[in-house]
C-alpha cells in the first residue's frame, strides 16, 4: 500500500549504511516513521532538519510496518533560517520533541496538531510573537491528546469572568478572589490565555510555561512514565536569559 501527504519533520536516526528513519507530523495521518535510503547522506541531510516540511510518499507492505519514504525537496526549511537566534532554534527543538514524545505512530490526533504547529514554526522569526503563540500550542497539545485544562469557569462559583489561577488537581480555573485560603498553592493564569486580545504583562511568559509544563509532565508524560524532554528545559533557559 502507499499514501502521498505533507510532513513536518520532528527527527530521525540513522540505519544502515546511510539510511534515515525519519519521524513526521503528516497533515493527514498523524505521526508517522519511515526509511529514506540515503537520507543521512551529507548531500541530502539538510532537508531532513527538524522542523522543515517535506512533501513525502510511503510505501510499504501494512499500514502498522515500518515502510519507505520517497521525499521531494522540501517544501519549506526552518532550522537553516533560525540560526542566528538561538531562543528561536531551541523553540523548534522544543516543539518536534514534544510532538515525538507525546505522539504514538500513527496517532490521529496529531493531524489535528498539523496547522497550528505549521503556524508556529512559521512564526518562529518573529520575536515579539512566538513566545506566547508557543505557550498557547502548548495548551492545545494538551487539549488536542486529551489532557486538556478547563478554563471557561471558575471551578467554584461558575462565573466566567475574573479568571486569575487554575487548580493543579483539576486543571481546572479559579477567580482568585474565591479562593483566598489557598490561592498560594493554584497556578496564575496568564490573561492572554483565555483572551487573544489581552496584553502581554511581564511574567505572563514564565507563567504560562509553568502552567502548561506542569500538565504536559503531569498528565499526558506520566502516564508513559517519562519526564519533560530535555529540549523544553534548554528553551526555558533561553527565555530566562534573554527576560
Amino acid at each position: 500500500m502507499n499514501w502521498s501527504d505533507d510532513g513536518i519533520v520532528l527527527g530521525g536516526r540513522r540505519f544502515g549504511e546511510g539510511g534515515l528513519i525519519l519521524d513526521v507530523l503528516t497533515l493527514e495521518r498523524g505521526r508517522r516513521s519511515g526509511l529514506v535510503y540515503g537520507g543521512a547522506s551529507r548531500r541530502r541531510r539538510a532537508q531532513f532538519e527538524a522542523g522543515n516540511t517535506l512533501a513525502l510518499s510511503w510505501s510499504g507492505r501494512l499500514d502498522d510496518q515500518l515502510g519507505r519514504f520517497d521525499v521531494a525537496e522540501a517544501q519549506k526549511e526552518r532550522a537553516s533560517r533560525l540560526l542566528d537566534d538561538p531562543a528561536a532554534l531551541a523553540a523548534l527543538a522544543s516543539i518536534t520533541a514534544l510532538l515525538r514524545a507525546g505522539l504514538n505512530e500513527g496517532d490521529a490526533a496529531g493531524s489535528s496538531l498539523f496547522e497550528a504547529t505549521t503556524l508556529l514554526l512559521d512564526e518562529l522569526s518573529n520575536p515579539d510573537v512566538w513566545p506566547a503563540l508557543y505557550v498557547r500550542w502548548e495548551l492545545g497539545l494538551l487539549s488536542a491528546l486529551g489532557f486538556g485544562l478547563d478554563l471557561d469557569e471558575c471551578a467554584i462559583s461558575g462565573a466566567n469572568d475574573g479568571l486569575t489561577h487554575v487548580s493543579p488537581r483539576t486543571g481546572r480555573a479559579v477567580r482568585g478572589s474565591e479562593a483566598e485560603g489557598y490561592v498560594d498553592r493554584l497556578f496564575r493564569l496568564p490573561t492572554f490565555l483565555i483572551d487573544a486580545r489581552a496584553q502581554l504583562m511581564p511574567g505572563d511568559i514564565e507563567e504560562g510555561l509553568r502552567l502548561t509544563g506542569y500538565f504536559i509532565e503531569g498528565r499526558l508524560f506520566a502516564s508513559v512514565h517519562r519526564g519533560l524532554p530535555p529540549e523544553r528545559e534548554r528553551l526555558l533557559k533561553r527565555l530566562a536569559a534573554l527576560g
